[in-house]
């Protein structure tokens, strides 16, 4: 009887047999401790994204403030006006438009400081544009007419490449306009340009949804037909713009005009045959202008741009937006 059960009556024998048991249940899988690794990985990488977001945050506006600061000081340092006598001068360079910087806002700007400085002996507007907005245009054309009486100085225009649609309706309100004999001027007519898709959506078999509170409120969509009645008054529109630019170059120019029957149909010509037609007055460049008619050869730039600064200030914006959203896909793996 004592023989039959000889293993079990051996404590030692018992407890090695247990100890291996419990050894064999703590063992984990391989794919267990996959599974672990890759969750620490992941929470690490988590924590660098979000560490890496919130350095780059705070860099971020210590950045803006040090441009705001910059911006306000360089602007209170170029406050100061010119004593001495020179020229003055303002770039008039690319679209005329509102929000760049041939805007009628920043050439205003521009002229005035230009011809309140008591140093400046004239004022020359450098033109170098293809045109722009006419209400633009027309706003800078009817400051040159108030400052040139206002403060008894000459306001010259001097034409680079170009001096075509609007930028001509400013050029024709100086004293006098000077040219390359290879500029490109003229270009007096108005237009407005569009496409239309009605017929190939037809083809297509695409319906336009456009509903309105008014016959004529969408008379401009590209994807709705346009009436004969639409098209007339679209065409009346230009017409009346294009007097009022006629009427401008007309007083600008006075008697100087040599008018023929293509000069307002929206044709330019070469700087030396506008100044046969009576569209310029001579052949100059800004440093002959500067040197022989205004005889202050010294120039002083007028001009407002954007500096670094400004430009940094306005797309801070964008820029910061851009860096959360790359902030949030690295950490929560959004592709």
């Amino acid at each position: 009887m004592s023989s039959e059960y000889p293993e079990s009556n051996d404590p030692q024998s018992r407890n090695t047999s247990g100890g291996n048991n419990a050894s064999a249940g703590h063992v984990q899988p391989a794919w267990e401790r996959q599974v672990l690794s890759d969750l620490v990985q992941a929470n690490l990488k988590e924590q660098q994204a979000s560490r890496r977001w919130k350095n780059g945050l705070r860099l971020g506006w210590l950045l803006f403030w040090i441009v705001v600061m910059w911006q306000v000081l360089s602007h209170n340092q170029t406050t100061g006006s010119v004593t001495t006598p020179h020229t003055a001068l303002v770039n008039i360079k690319g679209e005329i438009a509102d929000g760049s910087e041939a805007s009628a806002e920043n050439i205003v700007a521009s002229m005035r400081a230009a011809l309140e400085d008591t140093g400046s002996q004239g004022l020359i507007l450098l033109i170098n544009s293809p045109g722009g907005s006419p209400v633009q245009a027309g706003i800078i054309n009817d400051e040159i007419v108030r400052l040139k009486a206002l403060h008894n100085k000459p306001i010259y225009a001097v034409v680079e490449e170009s001096c075509a649609s609007a930028a001509y309706y400013i050029a024709a309100a100086a004293d006098k306009v000077y040219v390359d004999k290879a500029s490109i001027v003229g270009s007096i007519g108005v237009l407005m340009d569009g496409f239309g898709f009605t017929g190939l959506m037809d083809k297509l078999g695409v319906e336009r949804r456009l509903m309105t509170a008014g016959e004529n409120k969408g008379f401009l969509d590209p994807f709705s037909p346009q009436t004969d009645a639409q098209r007339k008054h679209a065409q009346s529109m230009l017409n009346h713009i294009h007097s009022q630019f006629i009427a401008v170059v007309k007083k600008g120019r006075g008697d100087r005009l040599k008018e023929t029957p293509e000069m307002f149909s929206g044709l330019f010509w070469t700087g030396q045959q506008a100044v046969e037609l009576g569209l310029a007055d001579d052949l100059a460049s800004l440093d002959q202008v500067a040197r022989d008619v205004i005889k202050a050869e010294e120039i002083v730039d007028y001009s407002r741009h954007d500096n670094v600064a400004e430009r940094l200030v306005k797309r801070f914006g964008a820029a910061m937006g851009e860096g959360a959203w790359r902030a949030m896909r690295a950490s929560t793996n959004i592709r």
